[in-house]
């Protein structure tokens, strides 16, 4: 009876339908937009070499918004990635806005809102392009290019007098531009205080504060205090600099010989100085 049952057993078994394996897997959707960088501020990224574009930026944001505003999708890439300049999205139809922000900050914008694009003091402010487009999607796979054009002015200080022994750090903190901006526009969109710190033991006499104005141009005002290693005040002075979008003003001068505040009116001079600034402006205190 025992062997009968095993039998049984044994019979059913091999009766059995063998399962299938296969190394097919189920093909993935093709991407329905592909985003390109296709230049930055007049240099063809295609062309670009790591070095040429590490000159222009280490990151590059993408972001897609829904016709309400709601970000939907969004993609950070960093100077090395394999895709860096192009982002892939898998996306219903319908009608979206497409922002695209290359820069050099320690950290991304928060891009939770395209109308408010937002750098921080503790990731700093660099150097900034960007785009921003609309596009219907449909069933048919599509591909957008961009070409990010720079909206940040820059004030160049630079300090020609020497560092008194005790000098460690220089502090730099200026209203009257936005650490944030509005991609429909690419202007400074809310009322900030930047604050940017350096380290100077290394000898360190230029340093660069960006900003994005509220128009193509604007005043920022400009406390820079000098700290010793315990972040003792040791010298301070305020300047009143005009900057213009996407330009360089230097101020340059005795920095800790010199006295009084300074208010630097309008541009003096400007002069191309390359394809992606387009002008600069000296100014001494």
């Amino acid at each position: 009876m025992r062997y009968t049952a095993i039998l049984f057993i044994l019979c059913v078994l091999l009766s059995c339908e063998h399962p299938q394996f296969t190394d097919d897997l189920p093909e993935q959707p093709a991407p329905s937009l592909t985003v390109s960088i296709f230049q930055i501020e007049h240099t063809p990224f295609a062309a670009f070499t790591r070095t040429s574009a590490a000159e222009a930026c280490n990151r590059l944001c993408f972001a897609v918004y829904d016709k309400e505003g709601t970000r939907v999708k969004e993609v950070n890439q960093k100077l090395g990635d394999d895709d860096f300049g192009t982002a892939s999205f898998q996306i219903p139809e319908g009608t979206y806005l497409v922002v695209a922000v290359a820069h050099n900050s320690a950290g991304n914008p928060t891009m939770t809102n395209p109308a408010k694009i937002h750098f921080t003091n503790a990731d700093g402010y660099s150097d900034t392009f960007y785009d921003a487009k609309e596009i219907t999607v449909t069933s048919d796979p599509q591909t957008l290019s961009l070409s990010l054009r720079r909206n940040v002015a820059l004030c160049r200080f630079v300090i020609t007098d020497d560092y008194p022994d005790a000098v460690a750090k220089m502090r730099f903190r200026y209203t009257g531009g936005s650490g944030a901006f509005d991609s429909s526009t690419g202007l400074g969109c809310v009322k900030s205080t930047q604050t940017i710190l350096f380290d100077v033991t290394g000898g360190q006499k230029q340093f660069d504060l960006y900003t994005f104005l509220h128009n193509s141009e604007g005043t920022i005002h400009l406390l820079v205090t000098a700290h010793d290693e315990y972040d003792n005040v040791i010298h301070e002075r305020e300047f009143d600099i005009l900057l213009k979008q996407n330009e360089i003003t230097w101020l340059k001068g005795a920095y800790f010989s010199g006295k009084g505040n300074i208010t630097i009116g309008n541009v003096t001079s400007s002069v191309d100085i390359s394809t992606t600034w387009s002008g600069q402006s000296q100014q001494t205190y």
